[in-house]
């Protein structure tokens, strides 16, 4: 997936009684500050490593299979792409390639790379690594996990010389076909007998501005500086991702000098921030979406259906009713204090050439009458409990709700009795992250909670709503955003991706974004801002993307890190790392036992890039 989830904030975990018992017996004790010796060292670091608090879930590092949103957000970091994202606006702007033309009315695009280009162990890239790169991904369905979309207008993928490659499309395009793909080493990638399966947690050679140098599972990322990157080796030396159980935990550390970086802030963290000395908080426009994901009916490309989603979902005037009878102005008010836009499409207004116009006749505002009018319409009569029936069957419709996320729980508390006002049984079910993912692969679930991160480009967000996307029924082979599927949507999807004009291109991904929107198989919320904060007293000079009113983190880019440095005569004062650390109320960090760590992961669909 082009470098990709549901909303950041995390909740407070629980700790378990095994858990407390160990941490008395290694000594923690309420209110110290103590760790293991070991714990402390993992932390130790001079003034150029940036360390980033994170409870992000990692698939793998895989570029051709991992969709989850921190390992991508890395994957940017380690991989050039032939085309990169400007940090601009995320136009197409100078990557591996130094420029580009199109032939053959579009058909055709030849890239030239800048010359002098190595990979981090000092071998050259050539051309020949990217035409590896596409090909995995053209003749390999699971190599085309992540970006596979990306290139099934592909005919070939020729390299006539070590710096020229060539890409024939099946039909003109109008989007350039090298943004988005992370091109990795043939020299590597050729002697792995199982490429698909392959986690790449190690001895990386890459291209990008910074390099995976350890990774310690729900612990600890390192990444260090490449000198071979063609910008030039960043200021920062290394970065390092530490994992701390809640955000709460992530504010008390940035506070504390344990964390240089911490994003996806709650309105409440972030203006408790304002004023910590030190400290700089940032609010930029995010490129996410929140909403509620509808199961329409989960189906394979092949049209098998599967799952146990409800039966009444697959009714369009159903999933249109209960998006009338959300107050999503009032649910974003309540649960993230405004701090957003309220989304008209998956599109966010961070992007606003793509982006659905919010003056579009097909938005329709919170009307609870006009829901029950569609309900009525659906053959769906309210019975003597107030609840709808049909043919002898309650509408009764479960939300899955990750309950260590306050914002999951808050919005379920809204839904439920806005649901039961039109006559729809809200069964919400609260569970662990991990449980709901598994429910979710499998299409064992009528409504979640969801999102992704968007690209500049929209072809990426627009293909993993074809029918073409949808996976297998064991959760497998494509990726679909929310199980979409409508003949007249791809048909439109083919005419945008070949339309050159862009005027013409724009109209039609906006008739894409209204027959979505109509067909309601989610019901998008908002585009929060991306709330951030750093230590400003230890580093400067971060990059936003876009570079007005951007963000620092999870951008669609690697400008967030490739321009920040060091402040003069700074230092790393703390050495408290991971361990336990309660007090007032907040349970911090890590905790370490025998070598494991008892940590609860966020729900995968949280992650999704």
């Amino acid at each position: 997936m082009p470098i990709g989830t549901l909303s950041q904030s995390r909740g407070l975990r629980r700790i378990t009684a095994l858990a407390l018992a160990a941490a008395v017996s290694l000594g923690l004790a309420f209110g110290s500050t103590a760790v293991p010796a070991h714990a402390a060292s993992e932390q130790a670091t001079d003034s150029t490593t940036l360390r980033v608090a994170t409870s992000g879930f990692v698939d793998s590092f895989n570029p051709f299979t991992s969709i989850y949103l921190l390992p991508t957000n890395l994957i940017r970091y380690m991989y050039e792409y032939l085309v990169q994202n400007s940090q601009t606006d995320g136009s197409p702007t100078k990557g591996l390639a130094a420029s580009w033309t199109t032939k053959e009315s579009g058909k055709q695009w030849v890239y030239k790379l800048q010359s002098g280009l190595k990979w981090s162990d000092g071998k050259a890239i050539t051309a020949k690594d990217v035409q590896y790169t596409y090909e995995q991904m053209m003749n390999n369905a699971q190599l085309g996990t992540a970006n596979g979309n990306l290139v099934t207008n592909f005919a070939s993928v020729k390299a006539p010389d070590d710096n020229t490659v060539v890409i024939n499309l099946k039909s003109p395009q109008a989007s350039n076909p090298g943004i988005e793909i992370p091109v990795v080493p043939e020299h590597i990638w050729s002697k792995i007998s199982k490429p698909a399966d392959y986690k790449n947690e190690k001895n990386v050679v890459g291209s990008g501005p910074f390099l995976l140098q350890s990774y310690k599972a729900n612990q600890s990322i390192v990444l260090k500086s490449n000198p071979n990157f063609w910008k030039g080796e960043p200021k920062i030396k290394k970065i390092q991702y530490i994992y701390y159980t809640n955000s709460d935990a992530e504010v008390q550390a940035l506070k504390s000098g344990d964390v240089d970086l911490v994003s996806g802030l709650t309105p409440t963290q972030y203006n408790a921030l304002k004023g910590v000395k030190g400290v700089t908080v940032h609010s930029g426009k995010g490129r996410r979406y929140m909403s509620l994901s509808i199961n329409p009916g989960m189906q394979t490309s092949t049209g098998k259906r599967y799952g146990t989603g409800a039966a009444a979902l697959q009714d369009k005037q159903v999933r249109q009713a209960i998006r009338l009878g959300i107050n999503i102005p009032s649910l974003m008010k309540h649960v993230i204090d405004n701090q957003g836009t309220l989304a008209t499409s998956f599109i966010p207004a961070s992007f606003p050439e793509w982006h659905l116009s919010n003056k579009s006749k097909v938005l329709v505002k919170y009307d609870p009458d006009a829901a029950k009018a569609k309900l009525d319409q659906a053959g769906w009569k309210v019975g003597s409990d107030g609840y709808r029936y049909k043919d002898g069957a309650q509408l009764k419709i479960r939300l899955f709700a990750n309950s260590d996320d306050p914002d999951e729980q808050a919005m379920a508390e809204y839904l439920k009795p806005w649901m039961k006002a039109i006559g729809i049984n809200l069964d919400v079910q609260s569970s662990d992250s991990d449980t709901i993912n598994d429910k979710v692969t499998k299409g064992d679930y009528d409504t979640y909670f969801t999102g992704w991160s968007v690209n500049p480009d929209p072809s990426y967000q627009l293909g993993i709503n074809t029918c073409a996307s949808l996976p297998d029924s064991d959760g497998t082979g494509g990726t679909s955003q929310d199980g979409y599927c409508n003949p007249d949507f791809d048909k439109l999807y083919n005419e945008q991706l070949t339309e050159l004009n862009n005027t013409k291109r724009k109209a039609t991904v906006q008739k894409m974004l209204e027959l979505n929107y109509q067909d309601a198989v989610a019901v998008d919320f908002w585009y929060a801002n991306s709330l951030e904060a750093y230590r400003s007293d230890r580093f400067t000079g971060f990059g936003l993307q876009p570079k007005k009113d951007g963000i620092i983190a999870n951008q669609a880019g690697y400008w967030g890190f490739l321009s920040a440095k060091p402040v003069a005569g700074s230092s790393n004062s703390s050495n408290v790392s991971t361990g336990l650390w309660i007090g007032a109320g907040v349970i911090v960090l890590i905790i370490l036992i025998g070598g494991g760590v008892f940590f609860a992961r966020r729900r995968k669909s949280d992650e999704i890039e």
